[in-house]
């Protein structure tokens, strides 16, 4: 994990946008950009050999993405991967403005990264992925979907989450707290929920 944890800082000094997830194969790895071709990631990458920032790498393919075999193995596959890979994150430091599991996650880092993890690409603020989402009723929620609050007097949307099923959700809660899962039956979060959106139908 130490390995992974230096990897990513360095990357992200590069100015890319990495983090590390611990694979089911039981190692941690890292992963950094989204790139329009299989010819750009292999200069980057080069490049990153070149400079000896990495020892080696592999290109994740589209159709290696979760969002790609739900064709073949349904809507709840993707679903269901939303919820696992969010669930890997609970315990990870909160950080305002963090996109990275080196630096911690804020709200909106956290749902971006988990739907990029999955092959699935969300805007970087929580108003901003509440805009492209497709607004959806509380009693329709399925997992994977987002949930967004009113947090902040002085703001709109100011907070979001992912619902994981039966009333829960994980979130980056806030300055030195930890990623964790939380009810929507709580009556903090019950009596700022704003509304939820679906990016999956």
């Amino acid at each position: 994990m130490d390995n992974a944890l230096k990897l990513t800082q360095t990357l992200n000094r590069e100015g890319l946008n990495a983090y590390y997830f611990r694979h089911q194969s039981g190692l941690y790895q890292v992963r950094f950009g989204d790139f329009l071709s299989i010819k750009t990631a292999r200069q980057e990458a080069k490049h990153l050999l070149d400079e000896d920032v990495i020892e080696d790498y592999f290109i994740v393919k589209p159709e290696d993405y979760s969002v790609s075999k739900q064709s073949m193995l349904g809507e709840d596959y993707l679903r269901d991967r939303l919820v696992v890979t969010a669930e890997s994150y609970i315990g990870v430091e909160y950080s305002w403005g963090g996109t990275s599991r080196s630096d911690g996650f804020d709200c909106s880092g956290l749902t971006m990264a988990v739907y990029q993890m999955n092959g699935l690409n969300l805007p970087r603020s929580s108003i901003k992925q509440f805009e492209a989402g497709r607004a959806i009723k509380r009693n329709k929620l399925k997992k994977g979907d987002l949930l967004f609050f009113f947090t902040s007097r002085t703001q709109g949307i100011s907070h979001v989450g992912i619902y994981v099923g039966n009333e829960m959700f994980i979130h980056a809660p806030g300055k030195d707290k930890k990623i964790q899962k939380d009810s929507l039956a709580d009556s903090y979060f019950r009596s700022r929920f704003a509304g939820a959106c679906t990016y999956l139908e």
